[in-house]
């Protein structure tokens, strides 16, 4: 019953801009404590990204880089159970670790979304977002704030593990397994057990390999794949290109398209091709 839970917020739509990161410690199957700072990423501020969690380039000017941050990390929580809800996180650690020439840290990684996922036959497929899992559960919490994102993302997990009565431990080993579903999956539709089931993605800008290849590995990973963005996207996945454009460049139509349905509360997550390749690799 013994884990901690780390979040993350970025300064743009690249992974490894990490501006904040939040940590809830889980001990003993209750909260024990929680603690967040801001980072410098050393990278612009997209406004998008600003109008979403409140973090301006100003606030973080004085504020410690990735690299200090993370030592403190590795030296704490090293060897240790560490969630995340979904992958994104454990990929932007990741990806913030190789853009600063830091060692990542070794734990056993778990995610929550995917714990959630196979604890409740309603969240199978959607509705396992911290936004909905707090309404559901009545748990307060303040959503784009990593430390509260985290503390919440335990606090469900604590849940999971009640009501599965499988250890943090067990879900480690257990979320690696496929499930029966699974052995019956083509690459012509979404995987059932991929780590981004439930999710519909949408590709824009120019990538680096051609679209039907990004939307087998898409499938692979459990994606279901959109031409244009709707109510139904969950993630839009940008060319490299594109996104290193976008500091002061005009961005895609399918781009302020998810923008403006984010705006309205859609929840969609907007990320590069380099971070879609290493988020399916995790």
């Amino acid at each position: 019953m013994d884990f901690v839970v780390i979040d993350v917020e970025t300064a743009n739509p690249d992974l490894a801009s990490i501006c904040q990161v939040g940590v809830a410690i889980f001990s003993d199957g209750e909260f024990l404590d929680s603690w967040s700072s801001l980072v410098n990423p050393n990278d612009y501020f997209d406004e998008f990204n600003v109008s979403v969690h409140g973090i301006t380039e100003a606030m973080v000017s004085s504020a410690p880089t990735w690299p200090e941050i993370h030592e403190r990390i590795k030296s704490d929580y090293s060897n240790r159970i560490v969630a995340s809800h979904t992958p994104f996180d454990r990929t932007a650690i990741r990806r913030a670790c190789e853009k600063n020439g830091s060692e990542p840290f070794e734990c056993q990684w778990l995610d929550t979304a995917r714990v959630v996922r196979r604890t409740w036959p309603e969240f199978s497929k959607s509705g396992y977002g911290l936004s909905n899992l707090s309404k559901h559960f009545e748990i307060p919490f303040k959503h784009h704030d990593a430390e509260e994102d985290a503390r919440l993302a335990g606090e469900i997990l604590l849940l999971a593990i009640q009501e599965s009565k499988t250890s943090a431990s067990e879900w480690c080993s257990r979320s690696l397994k496929s499930s029966a579903t699974a052995r019956s999956y083509t690459a012509l539709e979404a995987n059932p057990d991929g780590f981004l089931f439930g999710n519909v993605v949408v590709f824009t800008g120019t990538l680096s390999i051609p679209r039907k290849d990004a939307a087998k590995l898409a499938t692979f990973s459990g994606c279901e794949v959109g031409a244009g963005v709707t109510k139904h996207t969950s993630l839009l996945v940008v060319g490299d290109q594109d996104i290193r454009a976008l500091a002061g460049a005009e961005k895609s139509y399918k781009h302020r398209k998810a923008e403006e349905l984010i705006a309205k509360g859609q929840a969609i997550r907007i990320i590069g091709e380099s971070d879609f390749e290493r988020l399916i690799n995790v």
